[in-house]
């Protein structure tokens, strides 16, 4: 491997870095926004955790946070698609699931030239898993603490 694919892979790796630590923390702020409004906050009050209403609460944030992670990863699939790391969409797909959620199986669904970009992946879905799992506790918070 020469030095200028090296780079072009630091390159890509940190272009999908900051495109899904934005995306993602645009999402949660939306999310948690949309928590905060007058009508949201009185209603928090009155929920039981334990309610339908409460589990609907809860799940809703539960799909919604699956929602972004699923995009990331498809983001993912499409950038390795887009540079040749991994042939055919399913492929991509897999091997971004894999990646992404740091099961990693083994690297032998990506172009040896390509194996950083997986890498890079693995930490930051780990990274925002965190993220995400903290902002849901801190949802569920809101509802317990009543």
């Amino acid at each position: 491997m020469n030095l200028d694919h090296l780079f072009a892979q630091f390159v890509v790796s940190a272009v999908m870095v900051v495109v899904c630590v934005v995306f993602h923390g645009v999402g949660l702020f939306s999310l948690n926004r949309a928590m905060r409004t007058e009508n949201a906050v009185e209603r928090l009050k009155r929920i039981d955790p334990l309610s339908p209403r409460g589990s609907a609460f809860t799940l809703f944030f539960v799909i919604s946070i699956i929602a972004l992670h699923g995009i990331e990863i498809w983001a993912f699939a499409f950038a390795y698609l887009a540079v040749g790391a991994v042939p055919g969409f399913e492929n991509a797909l897999y091997f971004s699931t894999i990646s992404y959620s740091t099961v990693g199986y083994n690297d032998q669904h990506i172009a040896h030239d390509w194996r950083l970009l997986g890498a890079f992946e693995s930490i930051l879905g780990v990274i925002l898993l965190g993220w995400s799992t903290a902002f849901f506790f801190r949802m569920l918070g809101r509802i317990d603490a009543h």
